[in-house]
């Protein structure tokens, strides 16, 4: 009787385990979200309606439901990744530390690195595209890269003499290209990035942010909450800093009706609606610092930042 029954149990285990080894096709499984609010979040763009976040450790988030929910794309890299831009809604570029680039051709879902000096030690802060073809990167040390071919190949440039950072880019509609860094650092290039002649700087802190206004003005902002707004291609600049507010400004974002947003530390937004004349004061929802902002097509707005990266309040 023990016998037979220790027969049994041997065949049960056995059927068990060729069940368990059998070669099946595997269930479907849903894409992979993620708690956006736990990740620290640096970069944010735009690939149509689509939001896509870059930050530590490599990560690349996107969203295709205005911020209420993100999955993770594909990235090659663990390097930190401190900016992104998209040319259309296809094409995009992410840059971070590492000198890393990475490419993507379809809306920031798979990356491909196509550049990285991690000896060099110097990461790449901003990216920017003159056009569909030409694209820049810029970081520390004027670390300093250009594409001619949509941002399959990179090669070092060095435009400027010196060895301050550069923190920001910008592509102006005139085919003009700002760039703004440490210690009140600016300077414009009239022939899409070839040679750049320096700007008469209002501040002699560090900006961390450039925006071209849709009429032609320039908004350039950094520590200490000061902002600045030029109507003469940077000839001259007037504060626009609302009294009172004294939070580092670290990114900022147009809006789709023309008005633009500055954030920053503290939690600090500031909102204008005459593209950057004046701003009014407010705070994100949880009073984190925020390192990028955009607006999408449809109007809503993703913060990113220490809190992640998610949908704002309109």
């Amino acid at each position: 009787m023990q016998l037979a029954a220790g027969l049994v149990l041997a065949l049960a285990m056995l059927g068990a385990a060729f069940y368990a080894f059998a070669p099946r096709p595997l269930p479907p499984f849903p894409p992979t979200e993620v708690a956006a609010n736990r990740l620290l979040v640096l970069g944010l763009a735009t690939a149509g309606n689509r939001a896509v976040g870059v930050g530590e450790r490599g990560n690349v988030l996107f969203s295709d439901d205005e911020g209420r929910s993100w999955r993770v794309a594909r990235s090659p890299t663990s390097a930190t990744l401190t900016d992104v831009r998209f040319v259309d809604a296809k094409n995009g570029i992410a840059v971070g530390h590492d000198a890393v680039i990475l490419r993507s051709e379809d809306g920031g879902e798979t990356w491909t690195q196509v550049h990285a000096a991690p000896d060099e030690q110097r990461p790449l802060l901003a990216i920017a595209y003159v056009d569909a073809k030409h694209a820049i990167a810029a970081g520390a040390y004027s670390a300093w890269y250009e594409s001619r071919d949509g941002g399959r190949t990179w090669a070092a440039g060095k435009p400027f003499d010196g060895d301050q950072h550069l923190n920001a880019l910008a592509a102006v509609p005139d085919g003009s290209v700002v760039v703004a860094g440490e210690a009140g650092f600016l300077a414009r290039s009239t022939d899409g990035g070839r040679t750049f002649a320096p700007l008469a700087s209002p501040y002699k802190g560090s900006f961390f942010g450039v925006l071209a206004t849709p009429d032609g003005g320039l908004l350039v902002y950094g520590l200490r909450g000061n902002a600045f707004r030029s109507a003469d291609a940077g000839a001259t600049w007037t504060s626009v800093a609302p009294e009172g507010a004294k939070a580092t400004l670290l990114a900022g974002t147009l809006l789709p009706d023309g008005g633009v947003v500055l954030a920053g530390r503290e939690g600090t937004i500031l909102e204008s609606r005459d593209q950057g004349r004046t701003f009014a004061v407010r705070k994100s929802p949880d009073g984190r610092a925020v390192a990028a902002v955009r607006a999408l097509p449809g109007g809503a707005r993703i913060l990113a930042g220490e809190g992640g990266v998610a949908a704002a309040p309109r």
